[in-house]
């Protein structure tokens, strides 16, 4: 008589090798966040396979909340050489994965945002009978053959070459064989489905936040905005893929009616021509001195600009590839207490509705900047907007519930990890 299927037993905690795009030490929360602290934070063995953030000619191991990372050596120099070789010795660190799969101390391995590597995880964990999962943040491939047509890659060639070859490693490869996905958003989600993989195993992970990060002190007086400007800002790459110059624009548009607002600029671009660019394009329009740089800021000195700003603003360029992310800094403005104004895109619409702190418009230079001198000329619509925003962050985004959701999917991979062979 045939003895019916043994249940596998329900897991507490989960065992897991990641293998990931992020550098040592981590600095996307969604990593140092909700891995690091959430995750390693609740008992589960977590260890990482990563390159190095700092120049670094040799690998090492170090401990990292409670689990191990291997830490690969890595080439910062800008020449094409030395970027190929970065590449070629983060995929050699990453031959790691046999050696630390072959004797089965994890319930899984967890590849994220990586193509060729993700093919030595994968036929790692198939020799040795592991679990593979795959973490998709954003649509690199398409991304790649992008910049490779609009001449924003400053090597389009090989741009083209890598965003064919990676796509056909994600789609063909290492989605089809993952036992679960997670993507940033539900567009993504869709995104990936219409590339036939099943919905069934795919979950969207929105980006969130740390809350200890975002503590609003009782009394706010400016330090780094001087007393009585009024002023817009913007917190996040400056890269020409996101198209910036639209918010010079917008800018020039709102000084014709409030001429000493200033837009601030947080942040800095792949390369130096990014940030000439809107320079450039300030100077046309002759809004030169409208127009702050900060540059690149530590993240306390970030997050103060955001704290001491009258309006934040979320442009996302209307394409694809945008379309598909979890816009961070929407949720970090939110957390600020600040109001936004934010264009449509299916997150940032969902999220605007949802929370109602701010205003979500059409990619037009003449929406945005109508919509900020609403809020520039009303301080009291800004503050409750920005209440609002506050207490949606808070209950919706922190990193605590997100990683509630992620626990979930990984105990039930980690549980069905456990069950006897047939």
């Amino acid at each position: 008589m045939a003895q019916p299927p043994q249940q596998a037993t329900p897991r507490k905690v989960f065992r897991m090798l990641g293998v990931s795009s992020d550098n040592y030490p981590p600095q996307r929360v969604d990593v140092a966040v909700l891995f690091g602290e959430e995750l390693a934070g609740r008992g589960h063995r977590i260890d990482w396979l990563l390159q190095s953030e700092a120049a670094c000619s040799r690998s090492y191991a170090t401990q990292w909340h409670g689990g191990t990372v291997w830490v690969g050596a890595t080439d910062l120099g800008t020449p094409l050489f030395c970027r190929i070789r970065k590449h070629v010795r983060g995929i050699l660190h990453d031959l790691r994965v046999f050696a630390l799969a072959r004797p089965r101390n994890y319930d899984f391995i967890l590849v994220k945002d990586k193509f060729v590597s993700g093919l030595s995880a994968l036929l790692a964990a198939r020799l040795f009978r592991l679990r593979f999962l795959y973490w998709l943040s954003y649509p690199f491939p398409e991304s790649y053959l992008i910049r490779a047509r609009d001449g924003t890659a400053r090597y389009p060639f090989l741009y083209r070459i890598r965003g064919g070859f990676f796509h056909a490693i994600l789609y063909r490869a290492l989605l089809p064989a993952a036992e679960h996905i997670f993507v940033q958003s539900e567009q993504m989600l869709r995104d990936v489905a219409a590339q036939g993989i099943p919905e069934s195993k795919i979950t969207a992970v929105p980006m969130g936040i740390r809350v200890a990060s975002f503590e609003i002190p009782e009394s706010l007086e400016r330090r780094v905005i001087p007393r009585g400007e009024r002023c817009l800002l913007y917190l996040g790459t400056l890269a020409r893929v996101r198209r910036l110059a639209f918010l010079v624009r917008v800018l020039t548009a709102v000084t014709k009616e409030l001429p000493d607002v200033k837009l601030y600029l947080v942040g800095s671009g792949d390369e130096p021509r990014d940030e000439q660019e809107l320079i450039d394009e300030a100077t046309r329009l002759g809004v030169t001195s409208s127009l702050v740089l900060t540059g690149q800021l530590p993240r306390a000195e970030a997050l103060r600009y955001v704290l001491e700003a009258d309006v934040c603003v979320s442009p996302f360029f209307p394409t694809p590839i945008l379309n598909s992310t979890s816009p961070t800094k929407l949720i970090e403005y939110m957390a600020m207490g600040k109001a936004v104004v934010a264009n449509d895109h299916p997150e940032q619409r969902l999220v605007i509705e949802e929370s109602g702190a701010g205003y979500c418009v059409p990619y037009e230079e003449d929406a945005f900047a109508q919509a900020i001198l609403t809020l520039l000329n009303a301080p009291e619509l800004a503050l409750a907007m920005g209440a609002r925003g506050r207490r949606y962050a808070v209950e919706h985004r922190a990193y605590g519930f997100i990683a509630d959701l992620v626990e979930r999917e990984l105990l039930a991979v980690a549980s069905r990890s456990a069950e006897p062979s047939r």
